[in-house]
Parts: structure tokens; sequence; C-alpha cells
């Protein structure tokens, strides 16, 4: 296989896997060309190396920025802006953890614990109660989760792999 071929496959791969951790296919090729790419990337460059029109490249430039998978890098003597991303795979899976339990788990968490106000001595709002605790403390415990491996070192999740691997 040619280096344009794989680079072809791998990009195409990273954005439908991009889909499984929260981002559009467009936005998982864009992250995927930056990383392959072993220089800061201009707008125009993703536009022409992704077939992709300049709105579609800068709006989902602009979203990986907000997902801190992303940044600005500046050249010297440029007026143009450039981007990369970061190359350690560990970091950017925990980034992404860090964003989807922002997005997706806290407001869970919010809206659980808001359940356990709902008023009534009825059996229907005692089975209510019961599944949304029972949701509730799931929630949190995949957030522990979570929140252990945001934290957590390069060797300490291998460790913990490891066990569980073996």
């Amino acid at each position: 296989m040619h280096y344009d071929e794989g680079k072809e496959k791998f990009i195409q791969a990273w954005g439908t896997l991009g889909s499984a951790w929260g981002i559009n296919k467009a936005m998982g090729q864009i992250h995927a060309l930056l990383l392959i790419s072993e220089e800061a990337l201009s707008t125009e460059e993703v536009m022409e190396q992704l077939q992709i029109s300049r709105g579609n490249a800068n709006m989902n430039i602009r979203a990986l920025m907000d997902w801190g998978i992303v940044s600005k890098a500046y050249k010297p003597g440029e007026r143009k802006e450039y981007f990369t991303t970061g190359k350690d795979v560990l970091e950017l899976a925990r980034q992404v953890s860090r964003e989807r339990r922002r997005r997706e788990i806290e407001p869970v968490m919010r809206v659980l614990e808001e359940m356990q106000q709902v008023e009534g001595d009825t059996a229907e709002v005692a089975h209510f109660k019961t599944v949304t605790k029972d949701l509730e403390g799931f929630t949190k415990q995949v957030d522990g989760v979570l929140d252990k491996f945001i934290r957590s070192d390069k060797n300490w999740f291998f460790q913990v792999l490891m066990k569980m691997i073996k």
C-alpha cells in the first residue's frame, strides 16, 4: 500500500470512528489529517487535502478547538492561521473523556438529582424515585471511573489495563 492510499484510508476510518466518541465525520477527518501531519496546516491546506468547502473546514476546526483537541499554531511571518493537534493518544483520550463528561454525564447527573425532588406518596412515585436513584448511582460510578481516567498518568492506566487483560 502506498502512503497516499494509507493516508486516505486512515483519514476515512478516523472520520467514521469519530462518531463513536461524539464528533461528526468531517471533524474526525480533519483531526486525522492534523494528527498525521508533521507541520501545522492552514484552513486552505485542510480544504485542499480533504476536498471540503471553506465553511465546512472553518466550522469543524472551530468545533475541534471547542473540544480542546485542536489549537492554533503560529508561523513567524505568516498571516494565515495554522492548526495542529497533540500527538499523545492517551492525552487525546483523556481530553475526549473530559469533554464527553461535561457534555453528557454532568447534565444527566443534574437531571437525575432533580428527580429525587418529585413529590407524592403513591407507589408510582416511589417506584419512579427508586429507578431514578439507581440510575443516579450508576451514573456517579461511571463519572468516578471517568474522573480517575482523566486524572491518570500513563503508568496507572497501563497497569490497570494489564490487570484487566490477565
